[in-house]
């Protein structure tokens, strides 16, 4: 029996904001997309303001109606990286078989560990969110289970800075009267679908007949029933031995069709945004970029560019508006758009800096050293983004 831990970092991006100013540490705060504006959306929030009833991915305008004093702050991309990967050093102390989701959130198989260390899963688990604390004064939620899916089931479950155990024994006891919308995978459509057969819970979904499942979420679903069933277990992949995503991309439904650049340039910003996080998250930068066009008529419209190495929301921005500037005529009605950059590296890889180098990303990774030296009130970089989506809509792809 495997002995996996998940360790999720609470409020993540909040966190990392709070525990590098101390004068917010009483304060309820927001990560948003664009704080100079009312329409910016909600990124992450820490506990305070998580009290108030702010949630990620609502406006602005509507978390400061819940709560008036909230501080609303940019995301530093950059700093939440770096901060990752030295959390990803501590989960390396004890396992190479360290497999991340997000910037925040890893797997750890550390059943070939706990001979050697002499010390049980839950044990490794509050050891770890032990160092995490003192070392980056944030915290950590810990599941501890069998299998990936049980252990971050187990992460979820008690929040902030717990640690959780699902043994093989009790995990049906435990989990399966959860709500099935516990499960990452099953959206607001399929959980909506499954209400209307009375499944409510993840119980009601592992005992559903094979080819029920089947014919409602395809090979997807057979697997996802088989692992809550505790019957497929996955393995957690080698640190040292992951490959990256061919391709990172978002793409919406508008609200209303569009048709003028002003509109189209709101709804490119978002997407761009989403793109930015899920590639900090990641650690990747990438060189191709592509838009595509979806009519009225339903008729697409695709092109590609390669561009100089890019993963700031501003270079992805600015790539994506020339890229369609360059097509399209803004002359015909808009149902969707999608935005997506490929030809991904990790950006471990190290750059030579040049003074006449216009790449935003080398720019803030330089604005950040400078900080990290003489204060974070010693240089600005101003950002701008704004959304016109219906966030019901969109879609993230790899």
């Amino acid at each position: 029996m495997k002995t996996i831990l998940h360790s999720d970092v609470n409020n993540f991006f909040a966190s990392v904001e709070c525990a590098t100013r101390p004068e917010l540490k009483d304060k309820p705060v927001a990560v948003t997309g664009n704080p100079e504006k009312r329409n910016g959306i909600i990124l992450a929030k820490n506990e305070i303001a998580k009290k108030f009833g702010v949630k990620t991915g609502e406006a602005i305008w509507e978390a400061k109606l819940k709560c008036q004093d909230l501080v609303c702050l940019p995301p530093h991309y950059d700093v939440y990286e770096k901060i990752s990967k030295k959390l990803h050093e501590i989960y390396l102390d004890y396992t190479d078989f360290v497999e991340p989701l997000g910037l925040d959130e890893c797997w750890l198989d550390v059943t070939n560990s706990l001979t050697y260390l002499k010390k049980s899963g839950k044990e490794i688990a509050d050891e770890i969110r032990e160092r995490v604390k003192e070392e980056f004064q944030i915290t950590v939620s810990v599941g501890v289970s069998f299998s990936k899916i049980f252990a971050k089931l187990g992460s979820d479950m008690k929040k902030p800075d717990a640690t959780t155990v699902i043994p093989y024994e009790k995990f049906k006891e435990m989990t399966y009267k959860l709500p099935l919308n516990t499960i990452v995978g099953i959206g607001g459509k399929l959980e909506r679908r499954f209400q209307n057969m009375n499944i409510l819970t993840i119980g009601d979904f592992s005992n559903l007949d094979e080819d029920i499942v089947k014919s409602i979420m395809g090979k997807t679903g057979v697997e996802l029933r088989l692992k809550l069933r505790g019957e497929l277990v996955e393995n957690v992949a080698n640190y040292f031995a992951l490959t990256p995503p061919k391709s990172i991309g978002n793409g919406t439904t508008t609200i209303m069709d569009i048709e003028k650049r002003n509109d189209v340039c709101k709804v490119i910003a978002f997407l761009c945004e989403k793109i930015a996080m899920r590639m900090a998250k990641g650690g990747y930068e990438g060189k191709t970029i592509s838009v595509t066009v979806k009519t009225k008529e339903l008729k697409k419209f695709r092109h590609a560019k390669t561009f100089s190495p890019m993963k700031s929301y501003e270079k992805i921005y600015e790539n994506a508006m020339q890229l369609l500037d360059s097509y399209w005529n803004y002359d015909k009605k808009i149902r969707a758009l999608r935005v997506r950059v490929s030809n991904l590296s990790s950006t471990e890889k190290q750059h030579q800096l040049s003074m006449f180098d216009d790449d935003k990303i080398k720019l803030t990774e330089s604005v950040e050293e400078i900080k990290n030296r003489y204060g974070k009130n010693k240089i600005f970089i101003a950002s701008d983004t704004s959304s016109f989506i219906n966030r019901k809509t969109e879609q993230e792809e790899l």
